[in-house]
């Protein structure tokens, strides 16, 4: 079974969890559904709304994807984190480095707006 399953929509890849945790058992096969992925599209969106736990190994991967995608001016963006992985975000500072949105329609506009404000 896959980690993640993605769509395209207008060009941002929308990338969901179909599990319930990013954690130090599930990391390697994540990096290697998620790179693909990350070398192909300019804005990717992770929907983490399946995951309630999230680890340092989980957070590290989501930084790795972050940096990938930043050092050729693509963006990454995560919406619908739950009560607690928001919490873990919050408590080590992601959150200030991250994109984070409520849902999937936020973030979307986000991208839409930025895009127009480019041109």
């Amino acid at each position: 079974m896959n980690l993640i399953t993605t769509e395209l929509k207008s060009g941002i890849a929308i990338i969901s969890f179909q599990c319930e945790s990013l954690d130090a058992g599930n990391i390697k096969k994540f990096r290697e559904e998620v790179t693909p992925v990350l070398e192909s599209a300019d804005h990717v969106l992770i929907d983490m709304s399946k995951l309630s736990f999230v680890d340092s190994s989980g957070l590290g991967a989501l930084l790795t994807c972050y940096r990938s995608l930043t050092t050729r001016d693509s963006d990454l963006r995560l919406f619908g984190l739950s009560k607690p992985v928001l919490a873990l975000f919050e408590l080590v500072r992601m959150h200030r480095l991250f994109s984070i949105y409520e849902n999937r329609d936020e973030a979307i506009a986000d991208i839409e707006l930025c895009d127009a404000d480019k041109s």
